[in-house]
């Protein structure tokens, strides 16, 4: 008789299984020793490679300070290397396109975050519990037609 799969035989199976027995995703990094990833926020769109560094972050072939002159939009940047603690161990290169500089340094935060775990898979759980890894869906709300612009209404007359 063969033997019935309960929850007492699956808890027994789990607690045999440690976290270094359940492997991690390889790393996915090129030739030139660089894991790559895309970041998007609003209409802005991020290609973000990061490399072994010094901590050096280029937007646009100019230094992070200087393309994001807000002390705000510099700190949205580094929350990621921040939060896995890799702030001077590796140099960040991307090229950002499309919107304004908020929904650009969004882009490049979120493809900082995935070109981490790309290069690093064991950061997954750290990236994911700060939020960094999902894509701010928000957006511009569309105008509808007979209304000036969103949501607003032309103003009423009662006479």
């Amino acid at each position: 008789m063969a033997e019935e799969t309960t929850l007492e035989n699956l808890s027994e199976a789990m607690e045999g299984a440690t976290t270094e027995e359940q492997a991690l995703p390889e790393p996915k990094i090129d030739e030139h020793g660089r894991a790559y990833a895309t970041g998007k926020r609003k209409n802005s769109v991020a290609r973000v490679w990061i490399r072994p560094g010094s901590g050096r972050i280029t937007v646009n072939g100019k230094p992070a300070d200087e393309y994001f002159a807000r002390a705000t939009l510099l700190m949205i940047l580094k929350q990621p290397l921040q939060a896995a603690q890799r702030e001077t161990q590796y140099d960040v290169i991307c090229t950002v396109s499309g919107g304004g500089l908020s929904g650009q340094a969004g882009a490049v935060r979120h493809g900082i975050s995935r070109a981490l775990v790309n290069y690093e898979p064991a950061l997954r759980p750290v990236l994911k519990k700060g939020g960094f890894l999902t894509r701010d869906a928000r957006v511009v709300e569309r105008k509808k037609y007979g209304k000036p612009k969103a949501r607003r209404s032309f103003q009423f007359s009662k006479r």
